[in-house]
Parts: structure tokens; sequence; C-alpha cells
């Protein structure tokens, strides 16, 4: 199957996620981990389209995600820097998911610069992680005012932990990471 830019970019749209975890681990220099990663996930009876982006990119792992979805994941470092985040430079996103891309975006320049190395580049990133994948809304109350509501968006990624330890390169260690 072979895809095109642009229409990656709607799927992309509404089908991918673009997420940070921040994960407590005792052999951190800060005690903390952060993860980013990709995931556009599919019902198993669309799996082509998963294993079409994995060639696409050429990075990244199609699996089980729950119950009878797929998920393409990208969790590298050097992939994501290399080849998700150009993409998505070069073909910007169209929807509110364009904004979710650049906070991403802009924790892995964090870490780039080894802020997540820091007690202090950690809760600036958690600052920033803390306000992706948020759905705002303007509710009125009975008297007609306004008032602004945010609840988080389902990013369908996985919370197995024990994932991150099968991707080669995706966590960063005690030292840091050249990307």
């Amino acid at each position: 199957m072979e895809l095109e830019a642009q229409w990656i970019v709607g799927f992309v749209d509404g089908e991918g996620c673009f997420h940070v975890s921040i994960n407590g681990h005792k052999e951190m220099t800060t005690g903390y981990q952060v993860l980013p990663e990709f995931t556009v996930v599919q019902h198993e009876r669309d799996v082509q389209v998963l294993y079409a982006l994995k060639s696409y990119f050429g990075c990244g792992v199609v699996r089980k995600n729950h119950g009878d979805r797929m998920a393409y994941r990208v969790r590298g470092l050097p992939h994501l820097w290399e080849r998700i985040v150009p993409f998505f430079e070069k073909h910007a996103l169209k929807t509110k998911k364009r904004i979710e891309f650049l906070k991403f975006r802009s924790i892995m320049l964090m870490m780039r610069e080894n802020k997540h190395l820091t007690l202090e580049g950690i809760e600036e990133i958690r600052k920033i992680k803390e306000q992706m994948n948020r759905q705002t809304k303007i509710e009125s109350d009975s008297f007609g005012n306004g008032r602004e509501h945010s609840s988080e968006i389902p990013c369908r990624v996985s919370s197995d932990l024990h994932e991150w330890y099968n991707d080669l390169g995706a966590v960063s260690t005690r030292d840091s990471v050249k990307l």
C-alpha cells in the first residue's frame, strides 16, 4: 500500500496521538523518566494501514493495543526526532492536533537539550504535558456566563511500561541521549 503525505496528515489528524509519559524510575538521576510516543490506533481489520505507516516512516512497531484494536507506535527517540517530527513540521496537521504536535515537539526539544535530566526540566515538561490532549469546552451557567471547562481527550496509548523497554532506543538512560 502506497501512502501519500497529505493522506497521512488527514489520517493522523483523525486517528493519531502525540503523547508523553513521565514515570517514576529509581535508577534515573532525577527519579523520573520521560517517555514520548507517537501512536495511531485502528481496528484489527484495518491493520494493513498501520503496516503501511510503519513502512512509510521506516520505524516503529505494530502491536495489539486493547481488545480488537491495533496500534502503530514510535517511541525511539532517534526515530521520533529524525522521522516523525520532521514529517509533521513539513506537512502540517490541520486540526487541533497541530497544537498537540507543537507541544510534543517542544518537549522533544527540551529532551534534546537534556532538560529531562534535571528536576527543573522535568517540572517544565510536566506543565506542558498536562496541557496536552485536553479538550476545551465553553459552558454557560444558568446566568449565561461562559466558563472554560477542560477535560482529557482519550489518547489511545499503552501504559504497559514493559512495552517501552522492548522498543530499541525508546527510553532515556541516566546519561544523556544523543539525538
